[in-house]
C-alpha cells in the first residue's frame, strides 16, 4: 500500500545548528520505524520525507510549499524559531497541519490557527522559569550578550519582566564592560560556535569575572559539541532543557535505542523528535490521512509520551495548539564530570541533582 507520508523539516546544514538537527531527526526517524515494525496506519507504512531548513525562514517557506505539493499529510520538526515561524505561517496559508517539535518563539503565528500545534514550551514560560532559577540564586542585575534576531529580543523581553539586563553586543570584547556594569551574570544569546566560544574563553581567562555566572538559556550546552570545544570551561553554565527529573519506561527505552542510532547520548531535542512522531501516529489512526480532521482534532488528543501525557490546548499570548505542561528544568555541566548534567532547578520547584 501506498505510504503516509509526513514532512520533516530539521537544520542539517550550516548555519543550522546541525547536531541538533540530527538528533531531531534521529527521534523522529526511530518513532516512525517503530510504527511501521507494527504495521503501520490500518496497514499503510509511515515516511519521512526530510528537508533541510538550514535555519533559513526562505528556505522553510519553500520546504513546506514543496512537501504540500508532494501530498504531505502532516508536517512535523524544525529547531530555529524564525525557520519555524515562516514554516507555520506557510502550513496555516496552506491548510497543512504541523506540529512543531522544538522551537519555542511564542508567535508562531500572527493569529490563532486550528492547523499549527506545538510540542515545546512557548519561550515566556521557560524563560520565566530561567529568570526564577537566576532570583533564587541571587541575581537581580545581569547582563546579556546578544546578536541581531527576534528570537534573542523576545527572550530579552521576558527576561527584563523579571530582573534589571543591561544589553552587550556580543559581536565584540566584553570583559571590559562586564567590569563597570557589575553584572553579576552574563547570558550568552547568541548564536554557536561563534561567537559564543570565544566569548566563554575569554570570560574563564580575565581573573576580574571569576565570580561571574556564565548562562545560556537557549541550551548551547546541551549538545557534545560545546564540551568538546570548550572542556571544563564549558561546565557550571545554566541551560534550559525539556525533561522531566526522572525517565519513565518510555523514555528510558527510547533513550537507549537512541543511543545506537546517534554518536553521542540523546538529547532532550531527540526526545521531541520521537513524541512528535508519537502524537501524529495518534492522530492518523483516529482520523487517516485527512488534513482537516488532523487539524480540528489536536485538542481533543491524549498521548503518552517519553516525558509525560500530552495534552493540546490554547495559551494566552501563543496562536498555536500548545502542550499544557511539557517539563522544563535549568541544568548545568557538572565541572567534576563534564559529561553529566546536574538538576538546579526545576519550572515546579528548585532542586540539585545529577543526572
Amino acid at each position: 500500500m501506498n505510504a503516509i507520508l509526513i514532512g520533516a523539516l530539521a537544520p542539517l546544514t550550516p548555519p543550522g545548528w546541525v547536531q541538533a538537527g540530527r538528533h531531531l531527526l534521529a527521534g523522529l526517524q526511530l518513532a516512525v520505524d517503530e510504527v511501521n515494525d507494527t504495521g503501520g496506519i490500518h496497514g499503510r507504512p509511515l515516511e519521512l520525507v526530510v528537508r533541510d531548513t538550514a535555519a533559513d525562514p526562505g528556505r522553510a517557506t519553500a520546504a513546506v510549499n514543496e512537501l504540500a505539493a508532494l501530498g504531505v499529510t502532516a508536517l512535523a520538526g524544525e529547531y530555529h524559531s524564525v525557520a519555524a515561524r515562516a514554516a507555520a505561517t506557510t502550513a496555516d496559508a496552506l491548510g497543512l497541519p504541523y506540529l512543531c517539535s522544538s522551537a519555542v518563539l511564542d508567535t508562531l503565528t500572527e493569529h490563532p490557527t486550528n492547523w499549527v500545534a506545538r510540542l515545546s514550551p512557548p519561550q515566556s514560560r521557560g524563560w520565566q522559569t530561567y529568570a526564577d532559577f537566576l532570583l533564587d540564586a541571587g541575581h537581580r542585575r545581569i547582563a546579556v550578550a546578544t546578536e541581531p534576531s527576534v528570537y534573542w529580543a523576545s527572550g530579552v523581553r521576558i527576561l527584563r519582566d523579571h530582573l534589571t539586563v543591561t544589553e552587550l553586543d556580543a559581536r565584540t570584547a566584553l570583559c571590559d564592560e562586564l567590569v563597570d556594569h557589575r553584572a553579576t551574570a552574563l547570558l550568552l544569546l547568541t548564536g554557536f560556535p561563534e561567537p559564543a566560544v570565544p566569548l566563554v574563553r575569554s570570560i574563564r581567562q580575565d581573573q576580574r569575572l571569576t565570580d561571574l555566572l556564565i548562562g545560556a538559556p537557549a541550551g548551547q550546552p546541551e549538545f557534545t559539541a560545546w564540551s568538546a570545544l570548550l572542556g571544563k570551561d564549558g561546565t557550571e553554565i545554566p541551560f534550559l532543557r525539556y525533561l522531566p527529573e526522572h525517565l519513565g519506561p518510555l523514555a528510558t527505552r527510547v533513550e537507549k535505542t537512541l543511543r545506537d542510532h546517534l554518536p553521542e547520548p540523546p538529547s532532550f531535542v531527540a526526545f521531541e523528535g520521537y513524541d512528535t512522531i508519537l502524537v501524529l501516529t495518534a492522530l492518523l489512526r483516529t482520523h487517516g490521512p485527512h488534513r482537516p480532521r488532523i487539524a480540528a482534532s489536536w485538542p481533543h488528543i491524549t498521548v503518552e509520551g517519553t516525558r509525560g501525557e500530552i495534552r493540546f490546548s490554547r495559551t494566552p499570548g501563543v496562536g498555536v495548539w500548545q502542550w499544557t505542561r511539557p517539563p522544563i528544568q535549568v541544568v548545568d555541566r557538572d565541572p567534576g564530570a563534564p559529561d553529566r548534567f546536574r538538576v538546579l532547578h526545576t519550572s515546579q520547584n528548585p532542586r540539585s541533582e545529577s543526572v
